[in-house]
């Protein structure tokens, strides 16, 4: 789930890192009260989710309150996903002396958080790609304690000057534990900027957690007004994507979700984690356009992926699904394969026509190949890579 702006930045002022003065407003009117409490000029931002808009849409400069007002009005005009933006964070810009941006994440490869940094403002990512050799990259543990020596390093390495060094380690250390202490799966600060005075603020940043952490953190979401049924959702579900929401609630054995919906022919009933991420990646890759995102896995019950594959075969412009999971795991292919082929016969088609590809390695395969060949659906194993087996299924269905 993501954080406005406005709350990350109550996050980190929490954990002792400084940030500027502002005040979120909800109408041109406060906007303008605000821009004259903080002394204009001003910088408005935009609080949305979506992050699709250029910086200039969402991120704008106001000369004197009564121009604070006219670019709030615009700003709250603007779309986020198909709902308003919930305020405009007005800031009172500080000087910086100088810039530096940081981003705290998962490394997947490493199975470690990882913390990122670039003597530049901007988004590090950007950076990496523009100049790798200009970004710096330190992994830390989840398990232990955070330790200052790792922030240290990070900051020498940075370019730091020594007098800066103390109190740019106590921020960089004081974010990473911020990171760890809320379930954030991502930490952005695309400008921690040194002050005349030799403090350090984090002028820009965003965040997003974890959504399992949600229960955990049930204090620290009430302290920031995040309702429990807020989602956060980067736009509003779609009809499909509820009703996919409904069809795993209703039966706790295994996983049918998250289910994203596309605007693509190819239906996807594909492994659940990074698995669904990486499959529907391999079919974008050969030229395949996915109808949807989903995740099945965890021994989901044969109802549960008969009512996923029923669904799915329901979306206007889907007559064939590629079943596919990434890596052997302790689902029952079976199971699988008996819920699909169910839900295929359900929305009356034939499962040989209508299943492009079936590649599910895992537990009882033996019987799953035996189900598939009973009703002529082409069957892999895991000796098919997932980009093959992505390319058979597009092949079939067409680009």
């Amino acid at each position: 789930m993501r954080f406005y702006e406005s709350e990350t930045k109550k996050l980190i002022a929490r954990h002792g890192v400084g940030v500027p003065k502002s005040g979120v407003a909800r109408t041109p009117a406060d906007a303008e009260r605000l821009a004259g409490e903080l002394g204009a000029p001003v910088v408005l931002k935009a609080q949305m989710l979506a992050y699709g808009k250029a910086r200039s849409d969402t991120v704008r400069t106001a000369a004197t309150p009564a121009d604070a007002a006219k670019v709030a009005a615009e700003l709250l005009a603007l779309d986020d996903g198909g709902r308003k933006p919930a305020g405009v964070l007005v800031e009172k810009r500080p000087a910086a002396t100088g810039e530096w941006s940081l981003a705290f994440t998962y490394d997947g490869t490493a199975k470690k958080p990882v913390m990122i940094g670039a003597a530049e403002p901007g988004n590090v990512e950007d950076i990496a790609d523009r100049d790798p050799s200009k970004v710096v990259r330190r992994h830390f543990s989840a398990l232990v304690p955070f330790s200052d020596y790792l922030a240290k390093e990070m900051v020498v390495a940075l370019g730091a000057k020594s007098p800066d060094v103390p109190k740019m380690t106590a921020a960089v250390s004081r974010l990473a534990q911020l990171f760890l202490r809320y379930d954030l799966t991502q930490l952005d600060v695309f400008s921690l900027g040194r002050l005349e005075d030799g403090s350090f603020v984090a002028i820009d940043a965003r965040s997003d957690m974890e959504v399992e952490g949600r229960p955990r953190q049930k204090a620290i979401l009430a302290e920031l007004g995040i309702a429990e049924d807020d989602r956060r959702l980067v736009r509003e579900p779609t009809p499909f994507e509820i009703e996919a929401a409904k069809i795993d609630a209703e039966d706790p054995r295994g996983v049918a979700g998250p289910v994203v919906e596309f605007d693509g022919n190819i239906g996807l009933v594909i492994g659940a984690g990074g698995g669904s991420l990486t499959l529907t990646d391999a079919v974008r890759r050969v030229g395949g356009r996915p109808a949807n995102y989903a995740a099945l896995g965890g021994n989901p019950s044969v109802r549960k992926a008969q009512r996923l594959t029923k669904l799915i075969l329901s979306k206007p412009g889907v007559k064939q699904i590629a079943v596919m999971s990434n890596v052997v795991s302790n689902t029952r292919a079976d199971l699988v394969a008996r819920g699909v082929i169910k839900g295929v016969i359900e929305a009356g088609l034939d499962p040989a026509k209508t299943i492009a590809i079936f590649r599910v390695p895992g537990a009882w395969e033996a019987d799953a190949a035996k189900i598939l060949e009973k009703y002529g659906v082409e069957y892999c194993d895991r000796t098919v890579s997932i980009s093959e087996a992505a390319k058979r299924a597009v092949d079939k269905i067409g680009r």
